[in-house]
């Protein structure tokens, strides 16, 4: 059925047709017809083209996740993990929201926030045929990307010579063998009138991140603020008033129950199951394992010094997540590849496409798996350097990003001279403790050194590590701290100055850059080889299962997925499709020996006294809290809209299942699973918890 066609080899074929994120503005009849037959109550126009589409009430959240309206006055709800910047960044010793909670009694207490933003999708077109041509297909990737950047220079021009607040985004689908302009509408104003507790929004942690049972309640809300004329998007101000939608979707009471249908709408924002063999190997050894080893070195710092210090927890703990969000998934990742056996499954499926082309001589001396087997070896110890050198100076710690950053690549303010020009770094004291930092440095920098090849390491390791300091990391961090400006506040850095250029923070910048661009011009070659083979190798299997629906691969532009609620089988033993109040209470029993399923007193007697009123299921009579369904999500769904088969609003999507983490380059239909947590048992928090009626008046669940 589906694009990666490894379905073929591992399914019946009568499998119910639950994978694929597909477009919305060209969904095949074969695939609508096929969700009408598993219960969808609603007509294509009321997905897509009408004016109260189901699409208009759901947006992209901050360009990470997702969220759906779900009143007249622009309330929208998104993932607990989804808001957490927000809340942290609210929150204080003497007011935790995200320790505590947070709920605005009126409009004039909800908490604007900085970088913060919601987009509607307007609209999306296929210009396929305005961009490939002949001269286009001889380009490189960078010379591609630069066409492409213009074109949707003149595309946005253009839109807004029509209306000033729309923007619009041309990106390549199906591997770079199509390209899609889409049309977003955004709202900057964005406000957070409720969270909450730490340990109801993230009840389980890390101990059951990605695993099933679970019952987290994985919810924030926040609104939209539009410019009091015009109901349009408009900067913060205190005068702008609640957004009123031409779109909200109504929030169901009624519940679900095994075989039920389940769609969801959102920004799913990365797949790869077009990849290659190859490219699977590549995934899971040079760039699956050595994050999941570096992360484990920054993560055992943060958890020591948020653990030792309240202050810290409260900067740290966006950073952590994170972190530790994609380390475990990875490590998951990693697992089904294996025990799923993908990489010999890939192999079979490239040997039947190698004889396609054979056969019928399309793409023939064009698509050549022997040359792309070459590509990925000579590209495999620069990509696990490369991954290395990410984690440690991009995302370790501040203080390596902040050197590498100032090295050409920042605007610089001032006028004059360019020696008296600087730049000023953003205040960053509310994410940032220099004792945390600067053992992250020493311990990155030590791990870096063991894991890479002597040859990759930048000069100052040398220079300055060896010579200067006798290989005492200690006493190197505590001079660079103490010598640089990097880190200090409101410090103006003129890059150009000769201070500056003999500045150990800069030096090191400079050693770390320059060592980047010693092997970078080869990686970039190769993977641009590569990438060309593999989008000769989607066009192939397009071509060749061309009388079946296929869907693009992932890259955060909205996607509908369709399936049934209901659990899996593993192991002979029955997953369960939902868990209840009981199991949230045996798991709050056991928080003396893991600190991940503490809840406060207060919420513990509130779910023993079992006031579950409207919340309550129907059919089971219990209160139920997550639900699994064989939706097809990956990251970036987060917060995404689950519902009925007449456009309810049912769940909030929020995890993936541990014994499907391949999912991102294979859909394994009888183990993945999406993890939902139930809307009543968002509303019963918001109500019960809370005492938020205004809230609950404001969405008339029914």
């Amino acid at each position: 059925m589906l694009a990666l066609s490894l379905l073929l080899l591992a399914m019946p074929k009568n499998a119910s047709a639950d994978e694929g994120m597909w477009t919305l503005f060209n969904l095949p009849q074969a695939v609508y017809d096929k969700m009408v037959e598993e219960g969808l109550q609603m007509s294509c126009d009321q997905l897509y083209n009408a004016d109260g589409a189901l699409k208009n009430a759901v947006v992209n959240f901050s360009g990470y996740c997702t969220g759906v309206v779900v009143s007249p006055d622009g309330l929208v709800f998104t993932n607990h993990h989804c808001g957490f910047e927000s809340i942290r960044s609210h929150s204080t010793t003497e007011h935790d929201y995200m320790l505590n909670g947070f709920f605005a009694k009126s409009y004039e207490e909800e908490l604007p926030n900085k970088n913060m933003f919601v987009s509607f999708m307007v609209s999306q077109q296929d210009i396929t045929d305005e961009i490939i041509s002949d001269e286009f297909e001889k380009m490189s990737n960078m010379e591609k990307t630069s066409l492409i950047d213009s074109l949707e220079l003149v595309y946005t021009r253009k839109i807004k010579a029509q209306d000033s607040t729309l923007r619009v985004e041309l990106l390549p689908f199906y591997e770079g063998n199509k390209y899609y302009l889409t049309t977003y509408r955004d709202f900057t104003d964005l406000r957070l009138v409720f969270a909450p507790t730490k340990s109801m929004g993230k009840f389980g942690g890390e101990t059951d991140n990605w695993m099933w049972p679970r019952q987290t309640c994985d919810f924030s809300v926040f609104r939209i603020y539009a410019d009091p004329k015009t109901n349009g998007p408009a900067a913060y101000s205190e005068d702008n008033v609640p957004y009123h939608p031409s779109t909200w979707v109504p929030v169901s009471l009624q519940g679900y129950k095994p075989g039920d249908y389940a769609m969801i709408l959102g920004y799913p924002g990365s797949t790869e199951r077009y990849l290659s063999s190859y490219g699977i190997r590549q995934m899971r050894d040079a760039e699956n394992t050595p994050r999941v080893q570096v992360r484990e070195v920054k993560q055992a710092v943060m958890k020591r010094h948020m653990d030792a210090s309240e202050a810290v927890r409260i900067k740290y703990d966006t950073k952590y997540a994170q972190s530790s969000n994609y380390w475990k998934n990875s490590m998951g990742m990693n697992k089904c590849i294996d025990s799923l056996q993908l990489i010999p499954q890939k192999q079979a499926y490239e040997r039947k496409i190698k004889a396609y082309v054979d056969s019928t001589g399309y793409l023939k001396d064009r698509l050549d798996f022997g040359k792309m087997e070459k590509l990925y070896g000579e590209i495999f110890e620069l990509a696990k350097t490369n991954m290395y050198w990410r984690e440690t100076f991009r995302r370790g710690a501040d203080f390596l990003a902040r050197a590498s950053k100032i090295v050409g690549e920042l605007p610089l303010e001032g006028e004059g001279k360019l020696e008296k020009q600087y730049y000023q770094f953003p205040d960053n004291s509310d994410t940032y403790d220099e004792a945390t930092d600067k053992e992250m440095f020493v311990a990155t920098l030590k791990n870096f050194r063991q894991q890479v090849d002597k040859k990759y390491l930048p000069d100052f390791y040398e220079t300055m590590i060896d010579k200067k300091f006798k290989g005492d990391y200690q006493k190197f961090a505590d001079y660079v701290y103490k010598k640089s400006p990097l880190m200090k506040k409101d410090a103006k850095i003129r890059v150009y100055s000769k201070k500056m250029q003999k500045d150990p923070g800069y030096l090191i910048g400079m050693s770390i850059e320059n060592k980047l661009w010693e092997y970078y011009g080869r990686l970039n070659n190769l993977y641009d080889s590569i990438s060309s083979q593999e989008r000769l190798l989607c066009a192939a299997i397009l071509r060749m299962e061309e009388d079946q629906p296929h869907y693009s691969d992932a890259n955060f532009t909205m996607r509908l997925t369709y399936g049934q609620v209901g659990g899996y089988t593993i192991g002979g033993k029955e997953s369960g499709y939902y868990t209840t109040a009981e199991s949230l209470l045996e798991k709050m029993g056991k928080a003396d020996r893991i600190n991940d399923y503490y809840s406060e007193t207060e919420i513990q007697d509130m779910i023993r006294k079992a006031d579950f009123g409207q919340y309550k299921d129907p059919e089971t009579g219990k209160m139920q809290l997550c639900f699994l369904t064989n939706n097809d999500i990956t990251g970036g769904n987060s917060g995404s809209p689950v519902f009925n088969g007449k456009g309810e609003l049912i769940g909030l999507a929020f995890d993936g299942n541990w014994d499907a983490l391949s999912s991102d380059i294979y859909f394994e239909h009888n183990l993945a699973r999406t993890i939902n947590v139930d809307i009543r048992y968002v509303l019963y928090m918001i109500d019960k918890w809370g005492h938020a009626d205004r809230l609950i008046k404001e969405i008339s669940p029914r």
